[in-house]
C-alpha cells in the first residue's frame, strides 16, 4: 500500500495545476424541458470520425445513427438495419434498412449514403479497417439494401458493425461522406435523435442540440446502445465548466441538471443534497493503464518494462486516483472485467520488489532518464504518476516528471525522438472499458509498432497473429480461448500495465427520470419533470 503518499497530499501538490474556470453564463428562463450538462470536457472538434476522443463519440450519438447496436447483454441488435441475412457460405451479407429513415436535412437515408460512410470510417478505425481489409465489394442492391462482400469468411462482421466504442460507424450522407477521411466534415448532419444547432457552437465552451421531430425511434424499449432512442426533452445543452467544484455548486442550485464526471471526492457531499442523485449508469466503468515507450530508452527493453510492472502495486494507484475503495476494483483483465473476454492471467496486481530489482539489473537499466508525462487535467492522472514516479525512484531509476495537460501529452506522444530530446518514456491515462472489452478494438494490444500510427506502440508478431486468428473465429468459445493467449502474451511482453477498474458516477438533479444505463451519456428517453 502506498505509504508516503496519499491522495490529500497528492491532490495538494496538483492543485496549482489542475484546470480552474469561473462559471460561464447559462441561460436562465429556457424551456423546463432544457437539459444542461457539464461532461467530462468540452466539445471541440466535431467530426466522430476524426476526433477520436470520448467528446467526438458522445457528440456524434446525439446525431447520428448506427447500422447495429450493442445492448446491455453484450448482443447484436440491429438499429438502422430492418433486416440482414448471410448467404450459406459465410460471404454476402445482405441488409435492409428500416423504412422512414431520414437525414436531419429531410433527404431519405439510402445504401448510397451508407457505403460511402462506412468505407470512410474503415479509413479511421483499427477494427473498420481490419474489417474491410476483408472485403471484396460493398455493393448497393436498391435505396434500402446494400450488400458486403467478403472475399473469404471473417467472424467479426456484425462485432465491427455494433462495436460500443470509438471509432463508431455512424452513418452521414453521401456528399459528406465522401470527404476525404483525414479532412474534417463541417456540415454536421445525420439521421439521429437530435440535431447539433451549428449558430449556437462556441468550441470548447457550449454545443446545443434540439430534438429532432423527424425521427422514427425502433419499437424496442432502449437497452445499452440499442433500441429505441425516444426523445422527451425539447433541447440539450453541452456547458463547459473546468473547475468541478463550481459545477457541483452549479448543480446544486439548479443552474445545470447533470454533471459526468464528478470528483469521488465530492461524491459523499453531493450524494447528502436530497435535490440530487448519484448514479452510476456505465457498469463498464473505467480502467486505469500505464504505457511505456517501446521505441526508446529504457523500456525499449522487456526486462526494463517488466521491473516497472513487478514494482507496481494496482491499490496504490487506484487509491491516488479515487481514494475510496466503493468506486474501484483491481483487476488485471485486460478486456475488462465482467465483460465477455475477462481474464485474470498474467500479472496478480501486486508487487515483487526483488524481482523488479533483479529484471532491472538483468535489463542492464544503466540511468537513463526515464521522462514521465503527468496530466494535470484530472487527479486520476495526476496521483497515479506521483506514484509511479516514487516507486521509480525507489528502484534506482533516474525520473524527471512533467507536467502538461492532455493535449500537451497528446503532441508529445506523437513525437519519435529519444525522451530526452523532446520524446516521453511513459505516462498514465484512464479509458473506457467499452474501447477495450474486444481484443480488436483494444488499442493498447495493438502490437503493429509504427503502423499503429504512434511512436513507441508495441510491436510484437505473437501478439498479431492471435488477433487475426480471433478475428476469423466465429466460434465464442475459441475466441475466448484467444483472447486468454493474447493476455498472456501481452503481460509476457508487457504491452501496457492495467491499474484496475474505475468507477464513475454521475450527479444530477432528481427532476431527471429514465436515464438508460451505457458506456456513455445518453440523453434520450429522458425526462424532466
Amino acid at each position: 500500500m502506498l505509504t508516503t503518499l496519499n491522495r490529500r497530499t497528492i491532490l495538494k501538490a496538483g492543485a496549482a495545476s489542475l484546470a480552474a474556470g469561473m462559471l460561464p453564463n447559462i441561460a436562465r428562463g429556457a424551456s423546463s424541458k432544457t437539459i444542461r450538462a457539464v461532461m467530462h470536457a468540452p466539445l471541440r472538434a466535431t467530426d466522430p470520425v476524426i476526433n477520436t476522443a470520448w467528446t467526438g463519440r458522445n457528440h456524434g450519438l446525439n446525431i447520428y445513427d448506427t447500422l447495429f447496436a450493442m445492448d446491455s447483454k453484450f448482443q447484436i441488435r440491429p438499429q438502422m438495419v430492418e433486416s440482414h441475412e448471410v448467404s450459406s457460405d459465410g460471404l454476402t451479407y445482405t441488409f435492409v434498412l428500416r423504412p422512414g429513415l431520414a437525414f436531419h436535412d429531410g433527404a431519405p437515408v439510402t445504401s448510397a449514403d451508407v457505403i460511402p460512410s462506412l468505407q470512410r470510417w474503415g479509413k479511421r478505425d483499427t477494427m473498420g479497417g481490419r474489417m474491410m481489409g476483408y472485403v471484396a465489394e460493398l455493393k448497393p442492391v436498391d435505396q434500402r439494401t446494400f450488400q458486403i462482400v467478403l472475399k473469404s469468411p471473417y467472424g467479426q462482421v456484425l462485432q465491427t458493425l455494433a462495436k460500443p466504442a470509438s471509432i463508431f460507424p455512424f452513418i452521414m450522407p453521401a456528399r459528406l461522406a465522401q470527404q476525404p477521411p483525414e479532412q474534417p466534415v463541417t456540415e454536421f448532419i445525420g439521421s439521429g435523435p437530435f440535431r447539433f444547432l451549428p449558430s449556437e457552437f462556441q468550441p470548447g465552451s457550449r454545443a446545443a442540440y434540439e430534438r429532432n421531430p423527424n425521427y422514427v425511434p425502433r419499437t424496442e424499449a432502449p437497452d445499452g446502445l440499442a433500441g429505441g432512442k425516444v426523445v422527451k426533452i425539447d433541447r440539450y445543452e453541452w456547458i463547459s465548466m473546468p473547475d468541478m467544484q463550481t459545477a457541483a455548486n452549479a448543480l446544486s442550485n439548479g443552474e445545470i441538471d447533470f454533471l459526468e464526471a464528478p470528483p469521488h471526492d465530492l461524491l459523499p457531499k453531493l450524494a447528502q443534497d436530497n435535490k440530487l442523485v448519484v448514479a452510476d449508469y456505465n457498469p463498464l466503468g473505467f480502467m486505469s493503464v500505464v504505457r511505456m515507450n517501446w521505441l526508446t530508452e529504457p523500456f525499449n527493453r522487456p526486462e526494463i518494462r517488466q521491473a516497472l510492472m513487478y514494482a507496481s502495486d494496482q491499490v496504490d494507484w487506484l487509491e491516488a486516483q479515487v481514494g475510496n475503495p466503493d468506486y474501484y476494483q483491481p483487476s488485471v483483465a485486460m478486456f475488462g472485467p465482467n465483460t465477455p473476454f475477462a481474464s485474470e492471467t498474467g500479472w496478480n496486481g501486486k508487487p515483487d520488489l526483488a524481482r523488479a530489482k533483479e529484471l532491472l539489473k538483468k535489463g542492464g537499466y544503466n540511468g537513463a532518464p526515464v521522462v514521465m508525462m503527468q496530466g494535470t487535467d484530472s487527479p486520476m492522472l495526476y496521483g497515479s504518476s506521483t506514484v509511479t514516479a516514487q516507486k521509480l525512484r525507489a528502484l534506482g531509476m533516474n525520473v524527471q516528471v512533467l507536467t502538461m495537460d492532455w493535449g500537451s501529452i497528446l503532441a508529445r506522444r506523437a513525437k519519435a525522438e529519444a525522451a530526452t530530446q523532446g520524446g516521453w518514456s511513459v505516462y498514465h491515462y484512464v479509458t473506457t472499458t467499452a474501447d477495450l472489452m474486444n481484443p480488436l478494438t483494444n488499442t493498447l494490444i495493438d502490437t503493429r509498432g509504427r503502423a499503429s500510427g504512434i511512436p513507441g506502440w508495441p510491436e510484437d508478431a505473437e501478439v498479431e497473429a492471435l488477433r487475426a486468428k480471433f478475428a476469423m473465429e466465429p466460434s465464442a468459445e475459441v475466441q475466448k480461448s484467444v483472447a486468454d493467449a493474447i493476455q498472456a502474451r501481452a503481460y509476457e511482453v508487457v504491452t501496457h500495465i492495467p491499474g484496475g477498474l474505475i468507477k464513475q458516477p454521475v450527479c444530477h438533479a432528481k427532476a431527471l427520470k429514465g436515464i438508460v444505463a451505457a458506456p456513455a451519456p445518453l440523453f434520450w428517453n429522458v425526462e424532466k419533470v
